[in-house]
């Protein structure tokens, strides 16, 4: 159990040293606690901190003024600030070397009920996803929600691999943590505050961060973010990555913090594939060719249930044998990221009657259409 005075202390050295949480704890461990910390004087901390007098600056009692205001503020608005050296501090992070000195936390469960009940796998990708980056990401977590282990699905509440992880885990029934970029009480994007409401609503899931309240979604704090993602997971699974995009940089925290690394493979010809394909041939990935071999790889055992029925046999019951709806919903089946535009041509149906069917389709949830009008089936009924 740690004081409040200590927990206040934290919190303002995590403003002042989040970007550097491993200076953070080399202070820790010289002054043995963060309350010691703001007991010294400037000169002496200088020559903890190297001769950094800009740091050394900040660690001042304003700071611990600004901290007691803070965890007023985060209490009163219903969230909480889990200090380093705390029961409910997420003890995959105590195996960092450089884990935050603090994590604010939102969800409807406790602590432990998040971090300590089930394993947890990072599911990150590009915020472009493809229909074929669309589909095996909602396999591969729906694989995992059907697994005996079934765990807890870590990302980054981003567009795209992001997204579809986190809607994937809450639709089968797992809990799901959300990294954000920016202060808990801010979601970004905005687009996604309904589903970090979701989240917080559901057991087991919460929307947590290391930036104090106000913190804006600027580009370096996506970089931070991606660690803590890795930190909190035994496995990172990267669905599809550009050569340089921001999953490659938690791969890379997973592998350096010795936790497993998976990644999906992709046409030699897809940047948005690239740089899966650059993990797996670097042996910093090993690569994923089947949903229940991952799950078995994982450690999460045997899925506990299979689909007995097929899609066209749902199809017939719903729609009746021979239907157009049948048939358009095989055709996309067959032909993942088929544009409404293909097929209409294929068929010779005219464009009202595909609008119609697909928006039939949809609402009875047998038909995802993105924006540019490409066909997926939703993985539940693949």
């Amino acid at each position: 159990m740690q004081d409040h005075e200590e927990k206040t202390a934290l919190c303002a050295l995590n403003k002042a040293l989040g970007y550097q949480p491993v200076t953070g704890h080399a202070l820790l461990s010289v002054f043995g606690s963060a309350t010691a910390v703001f007991r010294q004087d400037a000169e002496t901390l200088r020559a903890a901190l190297r001769a950094d007098r800009a740091l050394a600056d900040q660690l001042t009692p304003r700071l611990l003024e600004w901290a007691v205001g803070e965890l007023e503020k985060v209490r009163e608005r219903g969230f909480r600030f889990i200090a380093w050296g705390e029961d409910d501090y997420p003890e995959l992070l105590t195996e960092c070397p450089d884990p935050p000195l603090g994590l604010y936390f939102n969800a409807s469960a406790p602590p432990a009920a998040v971090f300590g009940l089930r394993p947890a796998v990072a599911v990150v990708g590009t915020r472009d996803l493809s229909p074929y980056g669309r589909d095996w990401c909602r396999k591969l977590v729906l694989a995992m929600g059907e697994s005996s282990g079934a765990p807890c699905i870590v990302s980054g509440l981003a567009f795209g691999a992001d997204a579809v992880a986190h809607r994937t885990a809450l639709e089968c029934g797992l809990p799901t943590v959300g990294v954000m970029a920016t202060g808990i009480e801010k979601v970004y994007p905005w687009q996604h505050e309904s589903l970090a409401a979701d989240m917080v609503r559901s057991p087991g899931s919460a929307v947590v961060t290391d930036y104090p309240t106000g913190s804006a979604p600027v580009a370096l704090n996506f970089i931070r973010r991606n660690r803590i993602i890795a930190g909190l997971s035994r496995a990172t699974v990267v669905i599809e990555s550009r050569t340089k995009g921001g999953s490659l940089l938690t791969a890379k925290y997973a592998n350096d913090y010795d936790r497993d690394v998976y990644a999906l493979p992709g046409r030699a010809d897809d940047p948005r594939s690239a740089g899966c394909n650059s993990l797996i041939r670097q042996r910093m990935a090993d690569i994923i060719t089947d949903p229940e071999d991952l799950v078995e790889r994982l450690g999460l055992g045997k899925p506990l249930r299979r689909r007995k029925e097929g899609l066209e046999v749902l199809l017939q019951r719903k729609y009746g044998p021979g239907s157009p709806l049948v048939r358009f919903c095989l055709l996309v089946k067959g032909r993942p990221g088929i544009t409404l535009e293909e097929v209409a041509r294929e068929t010779g149906w005219d464009w009202g009657s595909v609008l119609e069917q697909a928006g039939a389709l949809e609402a009875d949830g047998f038909l995802h259409t993105d924006l540019l009008q490409r066909c997926t089936i939703p993985v539940k009924n693949a």
